[in-house]
């Protein structure tokens, strides 16, 4: 059950980013319910292979080379979906970063400890 909420959560957030952003675009629900999906999917199998890879280059950027990282798999997962949107990489990195941050906030506020 709490993965189920943590997928909704993140389609929201995705949901919220147009409004936020106009260089991002959303066609539907279902559309950002996918695209949670994928980029979990993506961020799960992908993203850890990318994050070996590219440890020297993260080392030396003092870990600013991550953005990079996720703007690019933001910005993957948007050529790859249809009705997802993101007009270049910067807006990719700014999207992902946003994503980020909402996807947290939201998920902070319904699953805190009491």
């Amino acid at each position: 059950m709490r993965l189920l909420a943590i997928w909704l959560i993140n389609a929201l957030a995705l949901l919220a980013i147009p409004y936020l952003m106009h260089s991002v675009a959303i066609d539907s629900f279902g559309t950002a319910l996918l695209v949670a999906l994928v980029l979990g999917l993506v961020n799960t199998i992908l993203r850890p292979v990318l994050l070996v890879l590219t440890l020297p280059v993260t080392m030396l950027t003092m870990g600013l080379f991550i953005f990079v990282i996720n703007g690019l798999l933001f910005w993957a997962v948007a050529n790859v979906v249809d009705g997802f949107h993101v007009a270049g990489f910067w807006a990719a990195v700014g999207g992902a970063l946003l994503y980020s941050v909402i996807s947290w906030t939201l998920s902070t506020l319904l699953f805190q400890q009491r």
